[in-house]
């Protein structure tokens, strides 16, 4: 079968989830209805743990080590599978199993196991029911009535099957700008790429822009080629080369719901702008489910192009939890996802993702969630994942002010602040919680413990903590308390024929994206896990060494506050100096936006 028409050749698909264009809440959970048709045809994937953990870490520092044998000889996915996926005598027992229960495996993977069969067939083969189940926007597909119980085998081999779960725990993060001063008649922006470009000192037009790199952007909602190229004319520039991949039946831009298309308009058109030369592949996918994300980076990783992945969503760790499940937990899926993340580090792929936007308290206490009244409570401490596995850059995100002459396009830095805005009310998850602010997301992991390469700096944990480094994301959005604090800055996004600011990590995110195209192009290799490296920078930094991060920036995200010096969980390592962290600090930077160095 066809890995590309997963979803389009069924009626319900990878998730176990129809989804429509409109994304829900993140930890929106499903209302469900009657028991499904035991004849409907369903198709899902059931994820098995890598085989030697152990030693593909080892391999994945070795890879990452100047002076190694291995030092970036990058797997392709033959060899990652014939190394550390489940055995085959591990994959003919549970097809065993499956089949005696009238499931079919047609499909076996690295990580996974793609299976089909009736609602009656997997009602027998995990001892659970189906039922419809319906979200607040008209979406719809089946969902598990009770805990799905593993076969002898699966459970004996750790495995995770996010189909047919009925929450959904990602969001899109970013939101739109409140007050907009008119563009470049304020220090504060709004900021189009190339003014970003001056002030974060990237190098030159003329020497990097991303030639021969393939950047991956894996998001919901189809992407306006026509109003990415406005965006781009708008400086005098033509937009990079853009592919749109519909994954799983995933429906293409809709010019009736353009704003639903903001955060993948946002992501190619930052990233892109970083690295103007680079080839930009739009994997859309048809929802922010666990299951539709994991069949997304499935087909990113197998088919090995895309250098660089971007990923502008995100939850929290905590909705994994038992507390937030009905005494299970789904945890696993975590490490899923971190699986997904080494195999695609061990083959050069380097992954960014936004650390989150509502500081280090972003989740509502559950009594809120629940449904409670005023009182119910505040916002609780998670890291949010994808940013939190040790296998993916986690970017968080300041307020900039730069250089303003009246007349002029320069754009040099002059200061960047962290501080949060406080925010009316829970517009982001619709409770009663109270204290919500504004900020760049931060915490520490209670599922992935410390990397090795964190031991270089004091993160203040024993866990992983995020973020790694921060970039500009903007303050005072809409649903900020106003009047907000000074210099709040923001980004202009190219939207339905027109021009608009928005805010958010998932801005930094794709331009670290962006940077780490453009550090691809001047080493003509992979980067794989780039922390390896940011860490290995912000070391020799600490002892007197190149100043790569700008630290010393004022702000904190709640529960954490910067510092003066060194690693920090609001800003990381801390914002990056471009010419600086691809190693050439005098390479000739990017001059005033629309000259020949910063087109």
């Amino acid at each position: 079968m066809n890995k590309f028409s997963l979803l389009a050749c069924t009626a319900i698909g990878m998730s176990g989830l129809v989804l429509t264009a409109n994304q829900a809440a993140a930890f929106e959970k499903a209302q469900l209805g009657a028991r499904a048709a035991a004849q409907t045809q369903l198709e899902f994937d059931i994820y098995l743990p890598l085989e030697h953990k152990a030693e593909l870490l080892k391999l994945e520092e070795a890879l990452q080590t100047p002076g190694t044998p291995q030092y970036h000889q990058w797997l392709k996915p033959a060899e990652f599978e014939a190394r550390f996926a489940p055995s085959r005598a591990t994959v003919d027992k549970i097809t065993r199993e499956l089949t005696a229960n009238g499931l079919q495996v047609t499909a076996v993977r690295s990580h996974s196991l793609h299976v089909t069969g009736s609602v009656a067939a997997v009602e027998r083969a995990f001892a659970t029911e189906l039922a419809t189940a319906h979200f607040k926007n008209g979406r719809s597909g089946l969902a598990a009535t009770k805990p799905m119980v593993m076969t002898p085998n699966l459970a004996a081999s750790g495995a995770v099957v996010p189909a047919f779960d009925s929450i959904v725990r990602m969001k899109k993060p970013s939101m739109v700008r409140a007050d907009l001063p008119d563009n470049r008649t304020s220090p504060t922006g709004g900021y189009w790429f190339d003014d970003l470009k001056e002030a974060y000192t990237f190098p030159s037009y003329k020497l990097l822009n991303g030639t021969g790199v393939t950047i991956g952007i894996l998001m919901e909602d189809g992407q306006s080629l026509a109003d990415t190229q406005r965006y781009f004319a708008h400086e005098g520039l033509p937009a990079p080369k853009i592919t749109e991949i519909d994954l799983y039946g995933a429906p293409k831009y809709d010019p009736n719901n353009p704003f639903n298309s903001a955060e993948v308009q946002l992501d190619i058109q930052q990233s892109g702008g970083m690295a103007p030369g680079a080839s930009i592949i739009d994997y859309n996918i048809p929802d922010l489910s666990d299951a539709t994300i994991l069949a997304g980076l499935t087909t990113i990783i197998e088919a090995n192009v895309a250098d660089v992945v971007n990923m502008s969503f995100g939850g929290g760790e905590i909705f994994y939890t038992k507390a937030f499940n009905n005494g299970q937990d789904f945890s696993g899926i975590l490490v899923v996802y971190d699986d997904l993340f080494a195999q695609g580090n061990v083959q050069g792929i380097t992954f960014t993702a936004s650390s989150g936007d509502f500081g280090s308290n972003p989740v509502p206490a559950l009594a809120c969630l629940e449904g409670g009244g005023p009182g119910c409570g505040g916002f609780l401490q998670t890291a949010e994942s994808p940013a939190s596995s040790p296998h993916v850059v986690g970017v968080g995100g300041t307020n900039l002010v730069t250089s303003f002459v009246t007349g002029k396009l320069t754009s040099t830095y002059v200061s960047e602040n962290a501080n949060p805005d406080p925010v009316n009310g829970d517009p982001d998850f619709g409770t009663n919680a109270t204290g919500a602010i504004w900020a760049s997301g931060g915490g520490t992991s209670i599922v992935y413990p410390k990397p090795g390469y964190q031991k270089l700096v004091t993160t203040g944990s024993k866990m992983r903590t995020v973020p790694d480094v921060s970039l500009h994301m903007g303050g005072c959005p809409g649903v900020a308390v106003h009047p907000c604090g000074p210099n709040r800055s923001f980004d202009w996004v190219g939207i339905n024929n027109a021009f608009y600011g928005f805010v958010g990590t998932s801005a930094s995110s794709p331009d670290m994206a962006g940077l780490l195209a453009l550090k691809i192009q001047l080493l003509g290799s992979r980067l794989g896990n780039e922390n390896f490296d940011i860490y290995g920078m912000a070391a020799v930094q600490a002892v007197g060494g190149t100043t790569v991060f700008r630290q010393n920036i004022p702000g904190n995200n709640g529960a954490f506050v910067t510092k003066k010096k060194g690693y920090n969980q609001v800003l990381g390592n801390g914002t990056v100096i471009g010419t600086a962290f691809l190693g050439a600090p005098n390479m000739k930077a990017a001059g005033d936006p629309q000259t020949p160095t910063n087109p």
